[in-house]
């Protein structure tokens, strides 16, 4: 049996392990700064596919955590990288931000509202009716359907917000078609980060906050998997589901390097 000891690599989910509403959470920046110090290699995962890495990059130095683009890996990065082996060079309609279109054509895709090999669905604010009617005709004249993630809704400072899942849902009803979803929980999307850094699922572990997405996706990917209480699951919420963690952690402090730890508590002090 696998033990952290065991683990030579890591992938992390961002919100509610690492940042929380633009905070970094406790140990979060140190724990960055040890894999670094260590020449760990690690990847920050997020189903958001409004924002390129470069994007995120600069979100979270301005959250107060440094994380090298080179070192996030999105939905949208998962999705491209999936369509760029099952048709390389293909077209695609999509409705989506930057962080997805971008990811798309740096795969070699054209963008296109002739005849599309893919309808591809991600993350937006800007929803219109007449996209979501091409992408309901596209995939009846034969486009294949595709999403980013799963999510129905999304936070803001005003309450939920409609997300990449209730779009789709929408454009199911209309076409009876379920789209393949690359993100999170598809263990695909693990798969796919594991071949960025050249690691290997006996020797990678998984840390998020979500038992229904990263702890799920990270059992059926291999991976060692720890869930931490800082975001989105609680004691309680675990014992509804038929699996379980390797690990359950207050937070990503409690993987820091003793030394480390005393550290930042001097800091703190």
């Amino acid at each position: 049996m696998r033990t952290r000891s065991d683990i030579e690599c890591w992938l992390t989910d961002m919100d509610g392990v690492l940042v929380h509403e633009n905070t970094p959470v406790p140990g979060a920046s140190a724990l960055l700064q040890q894999w670094r110090d260590q020449g760990t290699p690690f990847l920050v995962l997020t189903n958001n596919s409004i924002f390129t890495p470069r994007d995120l990059s600069a979100r979270l130095r301005a959250s107060g955590l440094t994380v090298p683009e080179e070192s996030i890996w999105t939905s949208a990065l998962a999705t491209a990288d999936f369509l760029r082996s099952q048709m390389p060079g293909g077209t695609a309609f999509v409705i989506g931000e930057a962080g997805l279109t971008t990811a798309l054509h740096e795969a070699g895709f054209i963008m296109t509202e002739t005849d599309p090999d893919y309808v591809v669905v991600g993350e937006t604010r800007n929803y219109s009716f007449e996209a979501i009617t091409k992408a309901i005709r596209f995939i009846g004249a034969g486009a294949r359907f595709i999403a980013t993630n799963p999510d129905a809704t999304g936070p803001s400072t005003d309450g939920l917000l409609p997300a990449t899942g209730a779009i789709t849902a929408l454009i199911t009803k209309a076409t009876g078609m379920e789209p393949y979803v690359v993100g999170k929980p598809n263990p695909m999307m693990f798969r796919s980060a594991l071949n960025r850094i050249g690691a290997h699922s006996e020797n990678t572990g998984m840390i998020g906050d979500r038992m229904d997405t990263d702890i799920v996706a990270g059992i059926e990917a291999g991976l060692h998997t720890v869930l931490v209480l800082t975001g989105i699951s609680d004691p309680a919420e675990i014992e509804r589901f038929p699996f379980r963690p390797d690990e359950v952690l207050d937070s990503v402090a409690d993987l820091l390097a003793r030394e480390v730890l005393e550290s930042e508590e001097a800091d703190i002090l």
